[in-house]
């Protein structure tokens, strides 16, 4: 069967089937017949797209494969010395595994570290159950690879592009060019645009680590996430994310929560700020006061400067 390219997309860099493949969105398997593997030759690649699992469909996928086999090879890459490194069906590889499988359908092809790392990543993220962290991660990652740039170039490069548009500037032909191969990339990734993953999903990597752990590992959505990250006070931000995922909070209850800790902040800066004013309002009487030459004011002026001294002191 012959594979059918895009050619106006600038991210067919690779001369590999494989990542043209999934272009087309054609069967990665088609060109090759699947052959079986022992399991303790095919090892984890160092670079993973995917960090958790969702443990109620492990579980189902266990059961599907007891029944019916592993319907879809894996895809591997030779190593050397009889081994192959997985590229994608991580999740295939570990429920065989726990099923303690000694062979594995595999397909086998040839493909340098930046290959099987695209394919790896553009399998991950044509997956509908990819949660929002992970698919931004991906997509980061794989603008890296393409725009040989580090990530904080490649956001740099986004912005720069969007500052451009509503200014109307305009841009050089190397910058043009790059962003031409940051829309092959969505274009392949067939998720999102450049300015949409620039303003609703890389604001996502500077939440709280706490609350970036829960989106990894899907126990929270991201729509409740940004609105809990909106709590200044770590402490509160904690207790309301154990709570939203505890309780199964709902979107609305959230944003409840949320506006009433916003009032009880503001009365608390309000209230600081007042005992703020008042102190210097009564340290500016002090001053113009004749109290210090009163003698019978001295020793209850004496002492509460101590006690304010202590007060000071013990903060």
């Amino acid at each position: 069967m012959t594979t059918k390219k895009k050619d106006n997309l600038p991210f067919v860099v690779s001369s590999s089937s494989v990542l043209s493949s999934f272009i087309s969105e054609e069967p990665v398997v088609e060109e090759t017949a699947a052959e079986f593997l022992p399991l303790t030759a095919i090892t984890l690649p160092t670079v993973q797209p995917r960090r958790y699992f969702n443990a109620q469909k492990m579980e189902q996928l266990k059961l599907s494969i007891q029944e019916h086999g592993i319907l879809e090879p894996l895809l591997v890459r030779p190593i050397g010395k009889g081994k192959y490194e997985l590229v994608a069906g991580e999740r295939r590889y570990r429920a065989a595994k726990e099923l303690a499988l000694k062979k594995v359908p595999v397909v086998v092809r040839e493909l340098d570290d930046k290959e099987a790392i695209q394919v790896a990543l553009i399998e991950n993220l044509q997956r509908e159950d990819l949660n929002p962290i992970e698919e931004t991660e991906g997509i980061l990652e794989l603008l890296t690879l393409e725009l040989k740039e580090p990530k904080n170039e490649v956001i740099s490069l986004l912005n720069l592009a969007a500052n451009a548009k509503k200014r109307g500037n305009e841009l050089t032909k190397n910058v043009l060019r790059q962003l031409e191969q940051i829309e092959g990339v969505f274009a392949v990734v067939g998720k999102l645009t450049p300015d949409s993953f620039r303003t609703s999903r890389l604001p996502l990597l500077n939440m709280p680590v706490n609350i970036l752990e829960a989106l990894r590992q899907g126990r929270l959505e991201y729509t409740k996430a940004k609105v809990i990250a909106r709590v200044d006070n770590e402490q509160q931000r904690k207790g309301l994310l154990e709570e939203a995922i505890s309780q199964k909070l709902s979107l609305s209850e959230i944003k409840e929560r949320v506006a009433n800790l916003e009032i009880i902040g503001k009365n608390n800066k309000g209230n600081k700020n007042s005992y703020q004013a008042q102190f210097l309002e009564v340290t500016s009487k002090i001053k113009k006061s004749k109290v210090w030459d009163d003698p019978n004011k001295q020793q209850k002026l004496a002492s509460l400067l101590t006690e304010l001294e202590q007060l000071i002191t013990d903060v």
